[in-house]
């Protein structure tokens, strides 16, 4: 066991007591009159030959919603010559981190960057995102003796104590994540902060079952390495950090196969050793946000009501929004789109389909005569652009 602690910055998680003035002018711009109207009729609503099905829980979680808070306050709070960051997207809405852009908050990294972590000074602001940062950017923000606010999830906090857990008492930690997102970074690198601490990511049950396989038969190490080789702390050695594991997630993944990755990892060990064994090896915690297991039951629930086509709304890289998209699939043609404008007619819509990185054209998506719509948005996505979406729907 370690006896080191984790990594405890200071950082203004609290604001700057301006919530009430912010939150009418955060009403103002991401609010939508045609959402209220629907929501005011049971959630489903008729527009000519269109039935809209509205999911009972989408859009802004209390995360995002806090994040978003934060960001405005921070802005209204210093001075506009005063130099404001984020170190990244505020959170994966491209509506949203360009509002942010507007008023003059720069970006650290992705898409929106404006400058590097280098040029930042002690009189800079600093915004962490709802997803978090690595412990090693952390640790340079502080070392530069910058102004710190805090806007991360306390269910991603949840996950990074879990997993310092792990790594303090022995256990590598299996993460169910995407190694690239900036939360599964986030995670990772908390591990890390332990001399012992490793951790593996996979991505699905594919990856697990891969990994699992190896627990149960052994196999090519090097193989292994080469396969998992952006996914694995350094240093990790299957053969002796398969051995004894804890479970952890991305916040944002598919409720269902994170369970189902547990429990693969759970019957492998159980099957190599024994239930003794197991006892003494094996963690579990299922640390999916309340928020993303409320909208991926609600997108189930809209399966029920059988729509002819489905509309996912959020930012192409949102993990969540994305899982949406993979429920709605099973049961109709279902089209994941980032703003209004990918309906393009009523006979031809942009969107990216699932498991892909671009968009693409189809034609005919509506059905003719009356067509049932199910709608849903990540959480990530303002309620503005889903009512965007639904005005130009319904204007069709």
């Amino acid at each position: 066991m370690s006896d080191v602690e984790p990594l405890d910055i200071k950082m203004n998680r609290k604001g700057f007591g301006l919530r009430a003035e912010v939150k009418e002018e955060i009403q103002n711009v991401y609010s939508s009159p045609i959402i209220e109207a629907i929501k005011a009729s049971g959630y489903t609503k008729k527009f000519g030959r269109f039935t809209i099905h509205l999911a009972k829980e989408f859009g802004f979680c209390y995360g995002v919603d806090r994040a978003v808070e934060l960001a405005y306050e921070t802005r209204r709070n210093f001075p506009q010559g005063k130099r404001i960051y984020l170190t990244t997207e505020i959170i994966h809405n491209p509506t949203v981190n360009a509002n942010l852009s507007s008023m003059g908050i720069g970006f650290l990294s992705g898409p929106y960057q404006s400058a590097a972590i280098e040029s930042v000074s002690k009189d800079d602001v600093v915004i962490v995102p709802a997803f978090g940062t690595t412990v090693g950017q952390l640790v340079q923000l502080h070392d530069i003796g910058c102004t710190l606010v805090d806007t991360i999830c306390g269910s991603v906090v949840n996950v990074w104590k879990r997993v310092e857990k792990y790594a303090q008492e022995g256990f590598a930690s299996i993460i169910h994540g995407k190694y690239k997102h900036e939360e599964t970074q986030a995670t990772s690198s908390r591990v890390l902060q332990f001399p012992n601490g490793h951790y593996l990511i996979v991505l699905d049950i594919h990856e697990a079952r891969y990994a699992c396989d190896y627990i149960l038969n052994g196999g090519n190490r090097e193989a292994f390495l080469k396969k998992f080789a952006n996914a694995i702390s350094p240093g990790f050695d299957p053969d002796r950090h398969l051995e004894r594991v804890g479970l952890a997630n991305q916040t944002t993944m598919l409720s269902s196969e994170s369970l189902e990755i547990s429990k693969m990892f759970e019957e492998a060990l159980t099957q190599k050793h024994g239930e003794g064994f197991v006892k003494g090896h094996f963690r579990s915690f299922d640390t999916i946000c309340s928020a993303t297991q409320e909208r991926q039951d609600a997108i189930m629930q809209l399966r029920d009501l059988r729509p002819n086509v489905f509309l996912v709304v959020g930012g192409y890289n949102s993990s969540n929004t994305a899982h949406l998209q993979e429920i709605a699939m099973r049961d109709a043609p279902s089209f994941h789109i980032d703003r209004a404008d990918c309906l393009l007619s009523e006979s031809q819509i942009r969107h990216q389909p699932f498991g892909t990185k671009a968009e693409i054209i189809n034609a005919d998506w509506l059905p003719k005569g009356d067509v049932s719509i199910g709608i849903t948005a990540g959480a990530s996505t303002p309620n503005k652009v889903m009512g965007d979406v639904l005005e130009r729907l319904v204007g069709f």
